[in-house]
């Protein structure tokens, strides 16, 4: 197998971190990094890798014929445009969620994929992170909870404001909540549904904690059904500082002959460390740790950029993923302290 190039274009969100270590893991050789400024985030990625070089233009990393992958955590409005660029340098191209912010985007986006026949795909890292979503996925294949009909997917966030850029607090930037943060519980429910198409049936943003900034969105909320099932969302920017991490995020899954809960990054006064996966049925009900699952999203992605296949992410799933999470956004009642 053939060692596979990348490089890091657009340092603005600390996921580039998972993104770039995703693919190091794998013996991937990373070339090189841009940004268009500096921020809090460059400065940590200097630190992190002082040997992986930072380029002043973004050409010299386009134009180099040996890198086969770009990793992009850009402004989330940038993201698209700085993607579709790179696809039409010949390049495959692995986002941070959301992909994109519009649907205008979007279909700039598939068009290009058309066109140059590259690969378009996004990690979200609150699947193709986390070992406890792969051992459910295993489990309901096995047939231990039936067939799936609900999922309840909780997404609350640490707010962390001090440490926010502007662009943070700025819904056309970062897309509003439901776009942003939530198209990880809608990648979550297609995925354990099986559903090829959804509906948003209802959804609505607020802001209630944040009133001097009326452009952020701290909660969100969507109903969302297929010809498979339906899903409940929630997400948030409350979680308390008593937590040990940065949020208690939770999936349930409902199927006809049991359920399965996943905590994924704490068990709150319960047991030590993540991915506690519980699962009830009419044989079983017990605590499974999931932690030493191995991630499968990356080696995947690097066998598909080698082979040109489509085993990572579907990708009709992934753009079908962000269209729902963008008409959530654009069809939510706007609650409390926005403008």
């Amino acid at each position: 197998m053939r060692k596979i190039k990348v490089a890091a274009m657009g340092v603005e969100h600390r996921h580039i971190f998972g993104q770039l270590k995703g693919m190091l893991d794998l013996d991937c050789e990373c070339i090189g990094w841009w940004n268009d400024g500096d921020n809090k985030i460059t400065q940590d990625f200097k630190n992190k890798y002082p040997a992986i070089p930072r380029f002043e233009k973004k050409n010299h990393i386009l134009d180099n014929s040996d890198v086969d992958l770009i990793l992009i955590a850009d402004i989330p409005v940038k993201r698209a445009s700085l993607a579709i660029e790179c696809m039409n340098a010949g390049k495959d191209v692995m986002l941070d969620k959301p992909g994109c912010t519009t649907l205008e985007q979007l279909k700039n986006i598939e068009n290009t994929i058309k066109k140059t026949g590259r690969i378009f795909s996004i990690d979200f890292s609150e699947r193709f992170e986390v070992p406890s979503v792969q051992v459910a996925y295993n489990l309901i294949q096995d047939g231990e909870i039936g067939d799936v009909v609900q999922t309840i997917g909780m997404g609350p966030h640490r707010l962390n404001i001090s440490t926010r850029p502007d662009w943070f607090f700025d819904d056309e930037k970062y897309g509003g909540i439901l776009c942003d943060i939530a198209s990880h519980q809608i990648d979550q429910f297609m995925y354990f549904t099986e559903s090829k198409s959804a509906q948003i049936i209802s959804s609505s943003v607020g802001n209630f904690a944040n009133k001097e900034h009326t452009k952020f969105q701290d909660f969100g909320e969507i109903l969302i059904r297929s010809d498979k099932a339906q899903g409940y969302i929630r997400v948030d920017w409350y979680t308390p500082d008593a937590l040990p991490n940065w949020g208690d995020g939770r999936l349930t899954i409902l199927g006809t002959e049991g359920y399965i809960e996943l905590r994924k990054y704490v068990d709150v006064a319960g047991r030590n460390g993540t991915d506690h996966l519980f699962l009830v049925n009419n044989s079983r009900c017990e605590h499974i740790d999931s932690s030493n699952e191995p991630l499968t999203y990356f080696i995947k992605l690097k066998n598909d950029i080698i082979n040109r296949t489509d085993t990572a992410m579907k990708q009709k799933h992934c753009l079908k993923v962000m269209e729902l999470a963008i008409n959530a956004q654009t069809l939510s009642n706007k609650l409390g302290y926005l403008e």
